[in-house]
Order: structure tokens, then C-alpha cells, then sequence
């Protein structure tokens, strides 16, 4: 009985299995067309799409809030209250129509209350100047979050661009591998030459072969990286933007725009404001408060009166508080003294960043020149190793070592034309002029 269960078992699976085959992925599907951004563009969709430029700007939204928070709080307030008590006993004066309620069994209250500040030390204005400022520090963290963004896009583009140019070269470095394999395998075929010099051609394609992997990999980092500056998903196709960016100013000239244009030496000047005004927020804790209120009363009681108005102004001042007020002051005075001390660190900072960066930029162009000077000489080379080498004047070995420094002049010029591109892409960053030079257009 139990060998019969389990073929029925095995049976009805099986017909399961066949009726609702499990579905297969479409191998014909093409794949996803990529998306074709010139650097322009790819710069747009950034400042556009990124979820970390977006939540800068929100805060600078939520400092706009602040301030009219800070705002409401020194404009009149209306509000009501009510209350309902259950009391055990009734109590009643006076006889005839003149009695009086003094506590009702079912007692209830409503208030309508208006409140006005008149006077606290002037604090309220000087707090309403700091959400002012918490704004326009809200926007410059927001401007430096779009010069960091876009940093990172054209970075990341021109290593795409890198990454392609470095594909092209190791393929033309495989080409000539394969071309010496070819020709050693004739010669070693004709009796000419031995099998080392044919495994030693196969030993250099393998090489070539791991370069081009690793180019290739390179090139799929820096499109994944630049995906997430994007926020797209899908291959991107990029295109060189050839000169991308203007004639440099002079360094002394961009060490000065940098003093009144970089969002951090901005943010930093505004704190010594903010501290400035927490010095007079807090020594106006001394001075009198002043405030209104009035109001219109309607309970169930009758006594004095089951519904009036009133009004009252309210005055207070300290008299002594143990020394509070005056820590707070100094408090607030010795961070004065570290928002003013950070300024002259930003400045000095910014300055040097500006330096430095002019500095690698000549460096990296230095070393561009040589190794297009290097490239020029090791193809002059290569061609009158290959035309020697054909008329048996020189070794295998000295036709390989004129391969191989062709294969690394090429590397090194693509590589030196991207740290010469981003180079000259820092000195613009440092200089906070990154926008106007490459998106001149845009209103900043």
C-alpha cells in the first residue's frame, strides 16, 4: 500500500511539472539601449536627480520654517481653554434674586486668552537675525554639496573617458602581441628561431590580455560611480567634451576669488555673526520682560461675575540667579572668540588648497608633455626595432623591450591626460568657481 502512494505521489508530480513548466529568461531579449550624456548634460541631470543635493536644499527649506517660528513667537497668541468639574456639594449665598453661586455642583469654565510679548531684552530680534543667517548658511552648505557633486560627475566622466582610452590601447598592445606570436610561430615552424621565443609571445598576449580585463574593469567602476551621481540606472555611453574648461586666471587672482566665493570661508564668516548676536541674546537676559495679556472669562459660577473681560501686563526682572546669566554670556563669548578663529583658519586653508592645487596642475601637465614626448619616441622606436628586426639585425629580446615601452608610453599618456584634466578640474573646485567655468549659463 505505502510503494503504491508513493508512485502516485511521484505521479501527480510529475504531471504537475509538466503542465506548469518553470519560465525561462528571454536569452533573445536585447539588451538596455545605454543612455548617451554629453558631459553638459550628465552636469544638468546630476544637480537635477542626486538625493544628496536634494536633502541640502531641504534643509535650506527647513531653516525658512525656522524663522517664521522664531518670528511667531514675538506676534500675538489666541487661545482657548475649558474645564468641567463634578463637585459633592453646592454652596450658595445670598436669598431671593440676589444669591450668589460660589461652588456649583456641575462647575465649568471657558477662556479665550490674547498674549502679546512687548519687551525681553531685545532677544527675540537677535534670535529672528540668527534664523536669517541659519538660512543663508543653509544655502552655502547647499551651494558646496552642488560644487562637491559636480566635482565628482566630471571626475568620474573623464574616468570613463580614461577607461575607453585605455581599452583602445591594451587592444592595440594585444594586436602586436599577437602579431610577434605570428611571426614567431612561422620562424620556429621554418627552423629559424626556437619554441622559447614563441611561449615567450603567448606569456606576453596573456599579459595583454590582464591589462585589457583590467582597463575594462576600470571603465565599468568609474560608469558605476557615476550611475549613483546620476541616480540612473543602465549602461552609460559618454562622448570627450574635448577643452572643457576656460584660460586659468592667474594664481594670486584665484586665491583672492576663493577668500570671498568658497561656500566654507562664507559659512564660516556668517558663525561669527550668529555668535556675535548669542553674546547680545545672552546678556540680554539681564533687562526686564514685558508682556500683555487679555482675555474674556465665561464660567458657571456667579461669583464675582459668571462671564467677564480682563487685561494685565506682566513685568519681570532678575534680581539674582547665582551667576547663570553671566556663564552663559562668557559661554557664548569664548565661542565668538572660536568662530573668529576658525575664519582665519578657512582663509589660510583656502588659500593653500588654491596653492597646491595650481601646483599639481603645472606637474600634471609637465608629465603630459613628457609622455607624449616618451610616446613619440618609443613608436619611432618600435618602427626601427620592427624594420631591423625583420632584416635579422637585432634580437628577439631588444624587439620585445620596443614593444613594450610603446605599450607603456601609450598607458601613461592616457593616464596622464586624465591626472592633467583633473587637475585642472581641482584648481577650479578650490578656486569655488567650478560652476561658472563649466556651466557658465547657470545663475548661481
Amino acid at each position: 500500500m505505502r510503494i503504491a502512494s508513493c508512485f502516485l505521489f511521484l505521479a501527480l508530480g510529475s504531471l504537475s511539472a509538466w503542465a506548469d513548466p518553470p519560465a525561462a529568461p528571454d536569452a533573445t531579449s536585447p539588451p538596455a539601449a545605454p543612455v548617451s550624456l554629453t558631459l553638459d548634460q550628465a552636469l544638468r541631470r546630476a544637480i537635477e536627480a542626486n538625493p544628496v543635493l536634494a536633502q541640502a536644499r531641504l534643509e535650506v527649506a527647513a531653516q525658512t520654517q525656522q524663522k517664521k517660528a522664531v518670528l511667531a513667537s514675538i506676534l500675538p497668541h489666541i487661545g482657548v481653554s475649558a474645564n468641567g468639574t463634578r463637585n459633592t456639594e453646592e454652596i450658595t449665598f445670598g436669598s431671593n434674586g440676589d444669591s450668589r453661586t460660589i461652588l456649583p455642583r456641575n462647575d465649568w469654565a471657558s477662556r479665550l486668552t490674547l498674549t502679546q510679548p512687548i519687551y525681553a531684552g531685545n532677544r527675540e530680534r537677535k534670535a529672528y537675525n540668527q534664523a536669517k543667517i541659519g538660512i543663508l548658511n543653509a544655502e552655502q552648505t547647499s551651494l558646496g554639496t552642488r560644487d562637491a557633486l559636480m566635482l565628482n560627475v566630471i571626475a568620474d566622466y573623464f574616468s570613463v573617458l580614461e577607461g575607453e582610452e585605455l581599452i583602445e590601447v591594451e587592444q592595440k598592445n594585444l594586436g602586436l602581441a599577437e602579431q610577434r606570436r605570428k611571426q614567431a610561430q612561422d620562424l620556429y615552424e621554418a627552423g629559424e628561431i626556437t619554441k622559447v621565443e614563441v611561449l615567450r609571445a603567448e606569456t606576453d598576449i596573456k599579459g595583454s590580455q590582464r591589462q585589457l580585463a583590467a582597463a575594462r574593469q576600470m571603465r565599468e567602476a568609474a560608469v558605476g560611480r557615476l550611475r549613483l551621481d546620476l541616480a540612473v540606472e543602465g549602461p552609460i555611453a559618454v562622448s570627450d567634451p574635448g577643452s572643457t574648461f576656460p584660460d586659468l586666471p592667474a594664481r594670486e587672482t584665484l586665491q583672492a576669488e576663493a577668500e570671498s566665493s568658497r561656500p566654507e570661508l562664507v559659512k564660516a564668516a556668517n558663525d561669527v555673526l550668529i555668535a556675535q548676536l548669542e553674546v547680545g541674546k545672552q546678556s540680554g537676559a539681564r533687562l526686564p520682560v514685558v508682556s500683555a495679556e487679555g482675555g474674556w472669562l465665561k464660567q458657571r459660577s456667579t461669583f464675582p461675575s459668571d462671564s467677564y473681560g480682563y487685561f494685565k501686563l506682566n513685568f519681570s526682572v532678575p534680581l539674582f540667579d547665582a551667576g547663570e546669566i553671566s556663564a552663559k554670556v562668557a559661554a557664548a563669548k569664548e565661542r565668538l572668540h572660536q568662530a573668529e578663529l576658525k575664519v582665519q583658519q578657512v582663509k589660510q586653508q583656502v588659500r593653500e588648497e588654491v596653492h597646491q592645487a595650481y601646483s599639481d596642475l603645472e606637474t600634471a601637465r609637465a608629465n603630459l608633455a613628457l609622455a607624449q614626448e616618451q610616446l613619440a619616441a618609443a613608436e619611432a622606436e618600435y618602427a626601427q626595432a620592427s624594420e631591423l628586426k625583420r632584416a635579422e639585425e637585432i634580437t628577439a629580446l631588444e624587439s620585445e623591450a620596443a614593444e613594450a615601452s610603446l605599450a607603456d608610453a601609450r598607458r601613461a599618456v592616457a593616464s596622464s591626460r586624465l591626472d592633467a584634466r583633473l587637475a585642472e578640474l581641482r584648481v577650479w573646485s578650490t578656486a569655488g568657481r567650478l560652476q561658472q567655468a563649466v556651466l557658465p549659463e547657470e545663475v548661481r
